[in-house]
């Protein structure tokens, strides 16, 4: 198994972190490609994201929706199904790792990722649209859909491009069953486990059960579902971090300063390599503001494709709406919740775990920046810090010193530590399986500890494990239909009831077992997908132009608002 993680480990570094070094940081290709695209396609239709935002609100609303359109869903549906997908673990992580490594300026440029993912969204789903396929059967009850349509359709129709189309549809729907659903599922069992004490075999039972009811009435009782799950966990998370804020307020003006002044003169994140990082703060929005809204992965296109509509462009600002959503308002309210509370720089109680996942060593290099470093063989450890110039113990890549032996802390640690095996051992002979120390905590359990400190009592924990349950099975429940669209491109309606079968079981499967490596397979399959994605909305910016002109020239939703 180890073999097989390192395999995996080493081809995901290579479809992930491969591109272009600067000042000692790669930046990613698939990072640059994306920020590229979504340059361009903004500028090819001149700012659209922002000219027509509030016409995407509009249109979302169901003001213009006609029943007798081809579609199998409403436009607000479509919009929640995709939002239930996008938004999740990354609103609630994603942030919290960006402020982590980059600092607070790091906020700043996902709202830059996120107002050029608006138009990456816009044109995709558009092309989606346009390409879609509509059965002849229209019954939008139909389980297995009426119509069909994503990057798979456009690149085979738009484009010719029927092998690329059909390694897209086969690559995606391997990760709808890892990144999408087991890897959700897993991260409720979690969870549920640790803060609450289900076991996962329970947990994995029940969210099953509910993905099962969910999925197996079709888009028609997905689209009903997400319609109100997504507006309500949505709904529940920021107003529980609008609570922290209105406590907060006279927190709020500086920490608003911070991110706009450390977006360009950064002092790095507690984890940052050293001051002035504006690249490492920069990359580390960009990277989480597209990992978080998803704009040109290929994902969205598909719940996109089913609402009821004879118009692409209609189902396009829709689209854009949706960046909007997940990254300038969700994420910039973990960002400033993470921020006024103090709790991205806070050090608390921890117990190291010498085998811990969150264990790592770092060592001050001459020009004084802080590296990550490998493990050393040994390391000597006197009243509690490292002894000459050894790497230093670090949980979530920050060094912690004092070291104790005991969790009150009251007992500094004099011995060493082996790193090999995992343990320390005491002058008096005495073996330990960990450490304490004073440290921070970085991703979910960062935002966490926010909203702990943010509100009384328990309430904070309770929002961020309610969320972390609602955001999971959403996840799941979306992820399903773009599965499933898959399937019926490669295979016919026939393969949609097997695909689900294998998904519900795929799901609990993924609460009970550790998927280090499905997580990082749907990272590769991922990862893989985006390229052609992106190239196919470049070749076809021409048409997506062409359709906003005339459908913003013709008016045609004023005919359907009476007017």
């Amino acid at each position: 198994m180890a073999l097989i993680q390192h395999i995996v480990d080493a081809v995901n570094g290579y479809v992930w972190d491969f591109g272009i070094e600067i000042d000692g940081e790669t930046l990613p290709l698939l990072v640059l490609a994306l920020l590229g695209t979504g340059v361009f396609l903004t500028f090819r239709l001149g700012f659209l994201q922002v000219r027509k935002l509030l016409h995407g609100f509009a249109v979302a609303s169901g003001r213009y929706d006609d029943p007798d359109d081809p579609g199998d869903v409403s436009h607000f549906q479509a919009l929640t199904t995709a939002l239930s997908a996008t938004v999740g673990i990354g609103n609630i992580a994603g942030v919290a790792i960006a402020i982590h490594w980059g600092g607070p300026g790091a906020l700043f440029w996902m709202w830059v990722t996120a107002l050029l993912g608006m138009a990456t969204k816009y044109t995709e789903v558009t092309l989606a649209l346009r390409y879609r396929d509509v059965g002849e059967d229209r019954d939008p009850h139909r389980w297995e859909g009426s119509v069909s349509g994503g990057p798979m359709y456009t690149m085979e129709r738009g484009l010719g491009w029927k092998p690329l189309a059909v390694f897209f549809a086969v690559a995606l729907g391997l990760t709808s069953f890892l990144t999408g659903n087991a890897i959700q599922a897993n991260t409720v069992a979690d969870t549920m486990e640790t803060f609450v004490g289900v076991p996962p075999w329970v947990t994995g039972l029940v969210t099953a059960t509910v993905v099962a009811a969910v999925i197996l009435g079709g888009i028609s009782r997905i689209g009903r579902v997400t319609g109100i799950v997504a507006p309500l966990m949505a709904g529940i998370y920021v107003l529980g971090a609008l609570a922290i804020l209105a406590l907060h307020m006279g927190d709020l003006p500086g920490a608003l300063a911070r991110i706009l002044t450390e977006a360009f003169s950064p002092r790095a994140g507690v984890a940052g390599t050293g001051t002035g990082a504006f690249l490492l703060t920069m990359m580390w929005g960009v990277k989480r503001g597209l990992f978080s809204n998803e704009a040109g992965q290929g994902s969205a296109p598909i719940a996109h494709a089913a609402a009821k509509t004879e118009e692409p462009v209609s189902e396009g600002v829709v689209a854009l709406v949706e960046p909007f959503i997940d990254t300038i308002v969700i994420c910039t309210m973990t960002g400033l919740v993470v921020l006024v509370t103090g709790a991205w720089s806070a050090r608390i109680p921890t117990e190291i775990a010498l085998d811990g996942g969150d264990l790592g060593w770092v060592q001050e290099q001459a020009d004084g920046r802080v590296e990550p470093v490998p493990a050393p063989a040994e390391v000597r450890v006197e009243n509690g810090r490292v002894v000459g110039d050894s790497a230093k113990l670090a949980w979530h890549e920050v060094a912690v010193e004092p070291l104790y032996a005991d969790a009150a802390m009251s007992r500094p640690f004099t011995g060493r530590i082996l790193p090999a095996e995992a343990r320390a051992v005491a002058d008096d002979g005495t073996a330990l399986g960990s450490l304490h120390g004073e440290a921070v905590e970085n991703g979910a359990p960062l935002t966490m500890l926010a909203f702990e400190r943010g509100l009384p009592g328990t309430w904070g924990r309770v929002i961020v494990v309610l969320s972390v349950f609602l955001f999971a099975i959403s996840t799941a429940i979306s992820w399903s239909y773009y599965g499933d669209r898959c399937a019926h491109y490669l295979f016919g309606p026939r393969a949609v009831l097997p695909y689900k079968i294998v998904y519900v079981i795929m799901h609990f499967v993924g609460a009970v077992l550790s998927l280090t490596v499905a997580w990082t397979l749907g990272d590769i399959f991922l990862g893989i997908v985006i390229l052609p994605n992106l190239l196919s909305m470049i070749l076809l910016s021409r048409q997506v132009a062409d359709m906003t002109r005339s459908y913003f020239e013709r008016r045609p939703w004023e005919r359907r608002a009476g007017g």
